[in-house]
Parts: structure tokens; sequence; C-alpha cells
């Protein structure tokens, strides 16, 4: 087991307090110094200058995914040399009408070392045991598609 703590930080600095005016940017803050200024999205009077929580969402989503794989091929000796996820998350309305992030997309793209050979269904099976394994996709409602770039 292991806890990973956050700090998120809003200060209203606005008379006005009505749902157009207020201010959606915090400070977001982690163990070791690490943070990032956060907001809503634009859609939802947010600054798009930020980072908002679906974004937030999806890159968890995806470097999950990236960092299970790249564990899973090497445990099988497949040496990776670059991995790019083109990924994005889908906000809707969820089965129960409340708005929610449905789905996300998946595209990774592996390069392997030269002479690693990888079948586009060994690549397929790899990607499903990343997926199996991620720690963030089991903790989700939200469906994951992966459709690797072969």
């Amino acid at each position: 087991m292991s806890e990973h703590k956050v700090k998120i930080t809003w200060e209203n600095k606005n008379e006005d307090f009505s749902y157009r005016a207020y201010d959606r940017t915090h400070l977001v803050e982690f163990e070791e110094g690490k943070s990032f200024v956060g907001s809503a999205a634009p859609e939802y009077m947010g600054d798009n200058k930020f980072i908002n929580p679906e974004e937030e969402l999806g890159a968890a989503l995806s470097s999950c995914h990236m960092m299970t794989f790249l564990f899973v091929a090497s445990k099988k000796k497949l040496v990776v040399e670059r991995y790019e996820d083109d990924g994005f998350a889908v906000l809707e309305k969820n089965e129960a009408g409340k708005m929610a992030v449905t789905k996300m997309i998946l595209r990774p793209k592996v390069t392997f070392r030269d002479g690693v050979d990888v079948s586009k269904e060994e690549l397929m099976e790899l990607h499903e045991k990343a997926h199996d394994g991620c720690f963030i996709a089991n903790s989700v409602l939200t469906k994951i598609i992966i459709e690797p770039i072969i």
C-alpha cells in the first residue's frame, strides 16, 4: 500500500461570488515541492492557460497505461525506444444523466529497438496486460479504449 498526498488551495479574490464571476484558478501541490496551477475547463468559466481536472484524469490514465506497458515490455525483454500517446478523454452525460468522463481513447504508438520484432497480436497482448495492470484504469468507471497505432 502507498499513499499519495495532494493539497488543493483556492482563494476567493472577488467580491462577486456568482457562478460566472468567481475565479476557478487553484494551486495543486504534491509532496517534495511538486505543484501546478489548475483551473476549470473554459466551458465551465475556467482559464485555458491552466490544466483542468478532465485533462488531469486523461493524463493520469495515459501515463499509467504507458508506465504499465513499459513494465510489461521490460519483463518480456522487449526494448522500447519510444512511446507516444495521442489520446483524449470524452466528457459527456453518462447513463445516469450525469456529466462524467465516460471514455478515454488511448492511441499509443510504440517504437521498439531495432531487431525487436513484435507482431500486431503480440502488441495487442502487451496493451491488454498493461490495461489490466494499470492502477488508474482499475480505479475508475471510465471506459478505456486502446487503439494502438501500428
